[in-house]
């Protein structure tokens, strides 16, 4: 995560932004980073990736607003810029091949039909990816024109948002104290023991 950005966060800032999503309460919801109709497609874009089964759904853990935090808060001016443009590519795609005017009414059917292919490519591919990623970094940098193809703008994005959700929903107090194993008050250490045993096969919360 973060090799088409190249972005680092301390946990700390992780953890205080989490903090202010809990805070906040979804259906009152004005996107900080993103537009209005931005801030509706990622909240379906972080459910095709992590949707609805026996535990709760990205957008219900507002993993969405810990990406639009995120984005606000971390992310320097190169980094923003690239997600802005990226996104906007993406979404473009999404509206042309459904023919739907706004973002916002893009449906998950719309938006996965577009995700999927961006995040199917291979190892090869991959490298070949962030390797032009990384030279359109270079040219801003160098105050020159900037050059990348619209299905590697569309891979950036996804490559991101997929990565931001996972690491969104992982340290989600949902995830922290109800899918994985969760003591607040650590007991013993145990080095070496059986997985299965300790936890029932479960990670540790943190």
């Amino acid at each position: 995560m973060g090799l088409a950005m190249g972005y680092t966060v301390a946990m700390p800032t992780l953890f205080s932004i989490v903090q202010s999503c809990k805070q906040e309460t979804v259906l009152e919801w004005t996107p900080d980073f993103f537009s209005k109709d931005e801030g509706a497609a990622l909240t379906k874009l972080v459910d095709i990736i992590i949707p609805k089964t026996d535990i709760a759904s990205a957008s219900e853990t507002q993993v969405h607003l810990f990406i639009d935090k995120f984005a606000n808060e971390v992310m320097d001016d190169k980094q923003q810029k690239f997600w802005k443009m990226s996104m906007a590519r993406f979404l473009e795609k999404a509206k042309k091949d459904s023919d739907t005017e706004k973002a916002g009414d893009l449906t998950a059917e719309d938006l996965e039909a577009v995700l999927a292919p961006a995040l199917k490519s291979s190892k090869e591919d991959q490298i070949k990816n962030f390797k032009a990623i990384q030279q359109y970094n270079e040219a801003i940098a160098d105050d020159e024109e900037p050059l990348l193809d619209d299905a590697i703008s569309r891979f950036g994005f996804a490559n991101n948002l997929r990565g931001l959700t996972i690491m969104g929903y992982k340290t989600s107090e949902y995830v922290g104290e109800e899918v994985l194993a969760y003591l607040p008050v650590p007991g013993v250490y145990i080095g070496c023991g059986d997985l299965q045993e300790l936890t029932g096969g479960k990670d540790w919360s943190i």
